[in-house]
């Protein structure tokens, strides 16, 4: 029998363990889908784009990345919540920047991997939120996690959100001096899928959906999940500790309609988007 073919799309941290451990025990295979991994360092930005050109079916991406992308004509849709839990944005400058305190940074200049990017829809949100307008010339893309390290220690950017604990070793050696933090009001992965695989593929997204929610369920219970993300990942024990008792991942495809209002409603304040849509645009249910 044929198999069915998915490429799916996700950046090389921690929180995407459970799809490597399903593609790893063969799960998909057992109901006959061949899962193309394919790594996006470049982040959310990176991966809308690419599901706009039809370069993978299903990306694992910041909600409000995808929200705001479809509703910028993105040809996607979401299909199911990743984590049900926040992110924790770890806000940095670089360890001999003249920066030193969170408050100093509104009008700096950021690195960003993409426009579009979470690393730049969440400095714009958090400063919204404190009374700060950000302006576009502040923005320097540096593509990834290694362009900001290297622009940030040559003072070419001064501040830079970025996933906690993936940047913590680097807080730790030294080239990060940590700021503060910046938690998302709302649940942080979404699984987007393209408009053509759901048409196509649709029944096949509702297995895939069925082995990672299950995995997820799995990982989540797992006696050694903690060791196998601290030697996988190379982070200290204690902190994969913290990180995972704090870390939820989603067992069912329910999306909360309000949460999505949430997010529409501070993207449209902030004047991420310029306009307000239906959350039933934005999402469907395999």
């Amino acid at each position: 029998m044929k198999k069915h073919k998915l490429r799916i799309g996700g950046v090389p941290e921690h929180f995407n363990l459970p799809w490597h451990l399903a593609i790893e025990n063969q799960l998909f295979d057992k109901e006959n889908i061949e899962v193309e991994w394919i790594t996006f360092k470049g982040g959310t930005g990176q991966m809308t784009k690419a599901l706009r050109n039809n370069e993978v079916d299903v990306c694992i991406l910041l909600t409000e990345g995808i929200v705001a992308d479809i509703i910028n004509g993105n040809p996607s849709k979401i299909i199911s919540k990743y984590l049900t839990t926040p992110l924790i944005w770890g806000v940095y400058a670089g360890a001999n920047s003249k920066i030193n305190y969170y408050g100093e940074i509104y009008k700096e200049k950021y690195a960003i991997s993409r426009f579009g990017s979470g690393s730049h829809l969440m400095p714009i949100v958090d400063a919204n939120s404190k009374g700060h307008t950000l302006k576009t010339e502040q923005f320097e893309i540096v593509k990834n996690l290694d362009g900001a390290l290297n622009s940030l220690t040559k003072n070419e950017t001064n501040a830079f959100y970025w996933e906690k604990y993936t940047t913590k070793p680097y807080v730790d050696n030294g080239t990060l001096k940590h700021l503060g933090e910046y938690i998302t009001p709302w649940p942080c992965f979404m699984l987007a899928a393209t408009d053509k695989i759901i048409a196509e593929q649709n029944e096949t997204l509702k297995k895939m959906l069925d082995v990672i929610h299950f995995t997820a369920k799995q990982f989540m219970h797992s006696t050694t999940a903690i060791q196998d993300v601290s030697k996988r990942y190379n982070q200290k024990i204690e902190d994969v500790e913290q990180w995972f008792y704090s870390t939820e991942w989603c067992t069912n495809d329910i999306v909360s309609k309000k949460m999505l209002m949430n997010v529409v409603h501070t993207l449209n304040y902030a004047n991420i988007i310029d306009k307000k849509v239906s959350v039933e645009d934005l999402c469907h249910k395999v």
